[in-house]
């Protein structure tokens, strides 16, 4: 009937629709007809575009007269939604309650034609039925999914009895009481399992477990925006806080103090990634941020991380000098550990010895000699430099420059032959060359050790399916910024739409913005003058230097991002 309906309103043609009836005559099949009808291969007349699942779906929901929905987990309450009818409920109709609100509930199908259970969630509910259509794979995926876990924490929480989170309040009231979730609990291994899962599927940077007065909040941080995941009782979450704590090797019982620690697990492709750990405590209870570092993120090239072909050549000259120093700047959160990491792997060869300080270790790579500074045994970053530099290094990375004593240590290094990198948090590039003279470091000796400095942000990037030219957008506004430094080039500026593959934000992913100041002779008799900020910028730009909010500007002419984007992220042009 649908391949009917198909060739009738002229969405494929008669001979698509000859071969699809004949493929699915020769066989039964115990799948849905939508997903085999996506898995034959059939295109659509227009514009060839193959009609899968997906699209076969939403099809046939427009030909029914309901809505099309594709399910978004991230927005979907499943504590509420499991309240609205039972599992076997649920399988045995081939349903999905998506969205429950006082008054209303939103239920997922892929039957259009069988209504028979509306009438009776209405009544169980008191709330009025509003049937949507979705993939049947996803309707069958997150039914599975979805109850698991709203399981999994209904029994941790019996497990639990009372217990509610250690905050300042409760606290007195909590050591008489003694009644606390077994980090070891299986409803409590589940939630976790379920939750690093569900992390690395959603492509999240960062998982958040924050405790507040009433209950828990899980928010994952995705292409640089927080989004609430699930709500859970207070005893869950201090459940699953103690469970990460004893998998990452942390006290489990101190909770007075922030403590730190990693943990290696494997992604559903079956990659292995790390995640950093972070505890703090807080008025309700102990807060915890897990890192995800995806080694298929951390390291890329040049062009995947987001450098301009003239930036990249650039780059590549200054790391492959023999000895002198090499800073990257920026906010938390810019990038740095990301560019850096792929700077060093792509070094690291057989040759070379490529040894590092850090506080923390952000990723283990096997490639490089990496130590922890460790400040309650006196173990500074300018103490780990003076002990690798009887390590025979080639290349050393320090994770970040803190102090004159560090900054020291480090022009030592590659005054003696090395070549070292290392972080500063400074707005931009030239900003670190004032910062190390701020520091104490001598003129003589920054125009003697320092190669360059690369200053860089993140901004979010465009959708690639649902993106449109931006008419609205005045072309002058970025030719007036991009035409003074000769740019060749179509200005054309794109607006994001939002789609079902972006969640409707309209972005997917993020990119580098980069500004790479290149220390010249120029520079150099500058530096010797104590110079203004200013002067070294405008030395900078002489010298081939791109601002970072020209390189925005760039990427937003390029149809990559906006210019909202790139204004909310760089310095404004001096």
């Amino acid at each position: 009937m649908v391949v009917q309906w198909l060739r009738t309103d002229g969405v494929i043609d008669a001979e698509v629709a000859e071969r699809t009836m004949e493929r699915c005559s020769r066989a039964e099949s115990v799948q849905h007809p939508l997903v085999r009808l996506g898995g034959v291969g059939m295109v659509r007349a227009a514009d060839g575009k193959p009609l899968d699942a997906y699209l076969l779906t939403e099809y046939v929901a427009g030909h029914t007269g309901l809505g099309f929905m594709r399910i978004d987990p991230l927005k979907v309450d499943v504590g509420r939604v499991a309240e609205a009818m039972s599992a076997s409920y649920a399988e045995r109709h081939k349903i999905l309650p998506v969205q429950v609100s006082p008054t209303e509930v939103v239920v997922a199908t892929a039957e259009p034609f069988l209504s028979d259970w509306v009438a009776e969630i209405e009544r169980q509910t008191r709330r009025k039925v509003t049937r949507v259509m979705a993939n049947p794979q996803d309707i069958k995926r997150y039914t599975a999914e979805f109850y698991a876990l709203a399981k999994s924490v209904w029994a941790a929480q019996k497990a639990g009895g009372s217990a509610a989170g250690s905050s300042f309040e409760q606290l007195v009231e909590l050591g008489k009481a003694n009644k606390q979730l077994d980090a070891n609990d299986q409803g409590v291994v589940r939630v976790v399992d379920w939750l690093w899962q569900y992390a690395f599927d959603q492509r999240a940077s960062d998982i958040h477990l924050e405790p507040r007065r009433e209950q828990g909040v899980i928010r994952f941080r995705i292409d640089g925006v927080l989004h609430v995941v699930y709500q859970m009782p207070m005893s869950v979450l201090n459940a699953m806080v103690a469970r990460v704590k004893l998998l990452g090797r942390m006290d489990v019982v101190e909770k007075r103090r922030p403590q730190d620690g990693r943990i290696k697990t494997r992604n559903p492709g079956g990659d292995e990634v790390e995640m950093r750990l972070s505890t703090l405590p807080t008025a309700f209870g102990e807060k915890m941020v897990m890192r995800i570092f995806d080694p298929d993120n951390t390291v890329k090239d040049l062009d995947a991380l987001g450098f301009t072909q003239h930036d990249a050549q650039r780059w590549e000259s200054l790391v492959q000098r023999p000895h002198g120093i090499i800073l990257v700047t920026g906010p938390t959160g810019s990038g740095k550990t990301t560019t850096l990491y792929s700077t060093l792997k792509r070094i690291a060869t057989e040759e070379v010895n490529v040894s590092t300080v850090e506080d923390p270790i952000e990723m283990i790579e096997s490639s490089f000699n990496q130590t922890q500074v460790q400040p309650q045994l006196d173990f500074s970053f300018a103490e780990g430099l003076r002990a690798l530099m009887r390590q025979d290094p080639d290349v050393i990375m320090v994770g970040e420059i803190r102090d004159l004593e560090t900054a020291d240590m480090a022009v030592q290094a590659a005054l003696t032959g090395h070549l070292v990198f290392s972080t500063l948090h400074t707005n931009d590039a030239p900003s670190a060359v004032s910062r190390l003279m701020e520091l104490g470091v001598a003129p003589y000796l920054i125009n003697a050790t320092l190669l360059g400095v690369l200053a860089q942000r993140l901004v979010r990037t465009l959708c690639k399916h649902c993106k449109q030219p931006d008419e609205t957008a005045s072309p002058e506004s970025l030719a007036d910024i991009i035409k003074p430094w000769k740019f060749n080039g179509e200005y054309r500026a794109y607006k994001p739409v939002g789609c079902l593959e972006c969640r409707m934000t309209g972005f997917r992913g993020r990119m580098g913005l980069y500004e790479l100041l290149t220390v010249s002779e120029d520079l150099k008799n500058l530096v010797n003058q104590a110079p203004s900020i200013d002067k070294l910028r405008r030395q900078g730009v002489a010298d081939g230097m791109r601002p970072l909010r020209l390189a925005g500007a760039m990427r937003a002419a390029e149809g990559v991002t906006t210019m909202d984007e790139v204004l909310v992220a760089t310095p404004p042009l001096e």
